[in-house]
């Protein structure tokens, strides 16, 4: 079927983005429009619209306010309803609260996810640093009660410095997280976040800051793509330095990486006898000797999502869709390669940029306006000279 055609198909498709206000979601819309499949595609949002900028940025057609998922009195019918209104083909499910959710319960349309034994190990950081545990793909690690930092208790880990952050299932963006030197510091890192009840402290990991997002369909690997977390958004302001959202990063073609997360998702679907569906990012630090070990599993893309789709053929969101559809031979290459110098670019009042080939200027050089071409709702940098 030719690229037109499914182009033509697919302007006529709607399609429901749950989590709509949020900044992944959001990157994820943007991704689907620098789509040629899907720039045309009727997107409807849903959301609990605690972010106002969402509701207001022009990304969909309209956007619902619904409760959490928690509530599922409320929950599911209203999302019924909300499917049945719009007469949505399919759903992209991003919190993942929600993709639980939609993994564990018939929801009204299809949708392309983890499968439900998966997501819950895979939720909860602990539960995965047990899972794969001795395998050497995780970093050591140890879960602590509040009142085990207080006593100078580390539950067997040695040495310092240790990581140290919040270890309730689903926190995100480096929730309470930092690189502790000793008993004095956890301590008193306890201390400033009081609404943590537990911590996971684990091997401090100093190398490269990785993510790689792999795309499965009924248990074959449709799609894969890395890249580098290089510089976090205010991160001179966290004690972390990690803030959850870069300002800067670079798409990398990684084997071992890929090798490290690929291996994890197929050892924990053997244990909960699964196939593996749907777009999840592995995160991962590398040690001294930069091997990668895994740091957390997300049951969702990442904001960095929209790097992708500026190079041809790396498009993980419009081949998550496109799965998601029916349509799994329609996605193209397993990877492709990234141009050795690009970068991606992220300001707070600003678009994502993704330049191609990046080069710092030396002093005294001029760089001329890049090649731009506008949407509606991105922008793409061919390059700089």
């Amino acid at each position: 079927m030719s690229a037109n055609h499914l182009a033509r198909r697919h302007a006529g498709r709607s399609i429901l983005v749950t989590g709509a206000c949020g900044v992944t979601s959001r990157t994820v819309v943007r991704a689907l429009r620098r789509s040629p499949l899907f720039a045309q595609t009727r997107l409807v949002g849903m959301d609990v619209c605690d972010n106002p900028f969402g509701l207001y940025e022009g990304l969909y057609e309209r956007i619902y306010r619904v409760p959490p998922s928690r509530d599922e009195t409320r929950y599911a019918p209203m999302v019924a309803q909300i499917c049945a209104a719009e007469c949505i083909d399919a759903a992209i499910v991003i919190p993942e609260p929600e993709v639980l959710y939609w993994a564990e319960h018939p929801m009204p349309v299809p949708s392309l996810l983890p499968p439900p034994a998966f997501a819950r190990l895979a939720i909860s950081k602990a539960t995965l640093y047990d899972q794969l545990q001795g395998s050497g793909w995780v970093p050591r690690h140890a879960m602590l009660t509040r009142e085990q930092i207080a006593a100078g208790q580390r539950g067997g880990l040695d040495g310092w410095p240790l990581w140290l952050r919040d270890g309730s299932a689903g926190s995100t963006s480096g929730k309470g997280a930092l690189c502790v030197h000793g008993d004095a510091e956890a301590a008193a890192w306890m201390t400033l976040n009081p609404r943590t009840t537990a911590f996971m402290a684990s091997e401090f990991l100093p190398g490269r800051n990785l993510a790689c997002l792999l795309l499965f369909h009924q248990g074959r690997l449709l799609k894969q793509g890395c890249y580098e977390r290089l510089e976090y958004f205010m991160g001179h302001t966290a004690m972390s330095g990690v803030t959850g959202n870069i300002s800067k990063g670079r798409l990398i073609n990684d084997d071992a990486a890929v090798a490290v997360s690929l291996q994890a998702v197929q050892a924990l679907c053997a244990k909960t006898g699964e196939a593996m569906s749907g777009l999840v990012t592995v995160d991962l630090r590398t040690d001294a000797d930069d091997r990668p070990k895994i740091t957390e599993i997300n049951l969702r893309p990442v904001a960095a999502a929209s790097a992708f789709a500026e190079v041809p053929g790396a498009n993980l969101i419009e081949a998550w869709l496109l799965a998601t559809l029916g349509e799994p031979e329609a996605v193209g290459p397993l990877e492709v390669p990234f141009p050795p110098h690009n970068r991606m670019f992220r300001d707070i009042d600003g678009l994502p940029v993704y330049v191609a080939d990046h080069h710092a200027p030396a002093l005294g050089d001029a760089v001329l306006p890049p090649v731009r071409h506008f949407q509606p709702d991105t922008l793409h940098l061919e390059g700089t000279r």
